[in-house]
């Protein structure tokens, strides 16, 4: 310390000194917390996980979280189409084999090497009985290991969509899960515990630091991750707030950084908040109503000795009697696409005006349908409903019950949290129930299977909850899965989802229109599958 140094501290100076060496401090600390948090990401939307298993649960909000610890052979760009992720290159040598370079030099976050092991153990493990994604990992034929960094499928039946439903198979360790008794996925609907639900050991850019149900789930950055960041998150904090109004709250007074379902009553009042910004865009989801269409006597109904849904004039009455406008625009406040398609996107109608037509609102066709039917009273009838999935999910089966009381249909709505719901209808345990339908892939492939085909092996049919069964549908969309021609195939796909409709086997409402409100410091990527990529995060 030179000379002036030393009479600034220990002579008349040395108070000021000491205070502004005080000051220094505090901004110091204030300066490397400000740091520290910038590079926290605090989100929130109205519900949680089911589970950290990648294949016990085809649910988005799971799938998003669950998918930025494990990856696939295959991944989505900003646009949704596919790119390498685990697998470096691929190709078809004849209709029925696919053959997989895998990416070298990967460990999973407990240090694990990545090899072709891998691959085969996750997609038998994803074709488990208890898996929610088996008619995906299904329909990727037989995995074979060639070497540590080659892989194999052998197809029984052409694939149209092959990479399509690679992109939906997480990849696990084998070694890690046999070890911590995770060889077979978790039976949710059972509510069996095991390991798996609550830890996660993947290959992607976050490792699962903390995993508390209902409360708040966190991730850290993986510093060994073979991939590029391009954002700047280093811990990611998401908590489950079920109050609309709380979620908004904590946003706009700078508590939470992303809100990923704000209520759309609360979406004008963001748009003019300070510091806060709303992003939205047509999310690939279809909102419909599912009717028990298999047992001879409803569960939940006051019809005794038969069921009233198994009855077109029945079904088509409570299409007609939805007034779809005043739910778009009153219920929705206007972020709702209202459809008489079924698939999440219309290109998975090929963008058909006919099948996207909705049958017209009309009460009085509804209640000669349902008095020719032989239900001139009406009847009473269960709802299940989820409060906390999709967005004013509650509410719209409130208002429905509003609508169908106008024709004599009593409804009970029967409204749960999605922890709740889903493992329900998995039982089969329902008479009536609303669903959404989404994600990455626009093909109908992943409509007509799971959830429009009757209910067999191999996870086709495994969301059909309303246990459909129709021959002709069954037939054509069997058909368009092992289609390679395209002309023909359109055709097929076509004529199932025109069978759909014509039987109304399912009531559909709309697409959703999914604003995300963000802090201004933050810049997001807001994909069509309402799916938050952490890796491209950035705040400033």
């Amino acid at each position: 310390m030179t000379a002036r140094g030393s009479a600034w501290v220990h002579g008349r100076c040395a108070a000021p000194r000491r205070h502004l060496q005080a000051l220094l401090y505090v901004m110091a600390g204030w300066l490397l917390a400000s740091a520290a948090s910038a590079q926290t990401l605090r989100w929130a939307s109205q519900g949680d996980p089911l589970t950290m298993d990648p294949h016990s649960q085809n649910e988005s909000l799971t799938n998003n979280l669950n998918t930025q610890v494990y990856e696939s052979l295959v991944s989505r760009d900003r646009q949704l189409a596919i790119v390498p992720a685990l697998a470096i290159s691929w190709q078809q040598s004849g209709a029925l084999h696919w053959r997989f370079k895998l990416r070298p030099d990967v460990k999973f976050h407990d240090g694990t090497p990545f090899t072709a092991d891998d691959v085969v153990f996750s997609v038998l493990r994803a074709r488990d009985s208890a898996s929610d994604i088996k008619a995906y990992a299904q329909a990727l034929g037989e995995p074979r290991r060639i070497d540590d960094l080659t892989v194999e499928f052998v197809l029984k039946q052409i694939n149209p969509v092959f990479l399509q439903h690679l992109s939906t198979v997480p990849i696990m360790s084998r070694v890690w899960a046999e070890k911590n008794g995770a060889a077979k996925p978790i039976d949710y609907k059972s509510r069996q515990e095991g390991y798996a639900a609550l830890h996660a050991n993947g290959t992607g850019p976050y490792t699962l630091v903390l995993r508390q149900p209902d409360v708040k789930t966190v991730y850290r950055r993986s510093p060994g991750w073979w991939g590029r960041f391009e954002g700047n998150v280093q811990e990611v904090i998401y908590t489950p707030i079920k109050s609309d109004a709380t979620r908004v709250a904590a946003l706009i007074s700078g508590e939470l950084d992303v809100v990923l379902d704000p209520a759309p009553q609360d979406t004008a009042r963001l748009r003019n908040a300070p510091g806060v910004k709303v992003i939205e865009g047509p999310e690939n989801r279809i909102v419909f109503i599912g009717m028990d269409q298999g047992r001879d006597q409803l569960l939940y109904s006051s019809v005794k000795g038969r069921n009233p849904f198994k009855d077109v004039r029945v079904r088509r009455a409570l299409y007609q009697a939805i007034d779809i406008e005043t739910i778009r625009s009153r219920l929705m406040r206007g972020q709702a696409l209202p459809t008489g398609g079924i698939t999440p996107s219309p290109m998975g109608a090929y963008s058909d005006a006919a099948l996207e037509a909705r049958i017209p609102f009309d009460l009085a066709a509804a209640r000669q349908a349902l008095a020719d039917a032989g239900y001139p009273q009406g009847f009473d009838v269960t709802l299940d409903c989820p409060n906390n999935r999709y967005i004013n999910d509650e509410e719209i089966c409130q208002a429905l019950a509003v609508m169908w009381s106008k024709i004599g249909v009593k409804l009970r709505v029967n409204a749960m949290p999605r922890s709740t719901y889903f493992p329900k209808l998995q039982r089969l345990d329902t008479s009536m129930y609303l669903l959404g339908w989404g994600g990455s892939i626009t093909d109908a492939e992943t409509t007509l299977t799971p959830l429009l085909r009757t209910r067999g092996e191999g996870g086709i049919g495994a969301w059909n909850f309303g246990q459909i069964t129709n021959a002709r549908l069954d037939e054509m969309a069997a058909a368009s899965s092992r289609e390679a021609d395209p002309v023909k195939r359109e055709q097929l796909i076509k004529a199932a989802l025109q069978q759909n409709k014509d039987q109304v086997l399912t009531l559909p409402l709309h697409r959703q229109v999914v604003p995300w409100a963000v802090r201004q410091n933050i810049d997001v990527v807001h994909r069509a599958d309402n799916w938050l990529e952490f890796s491209w995060v950035r705040i400033r």
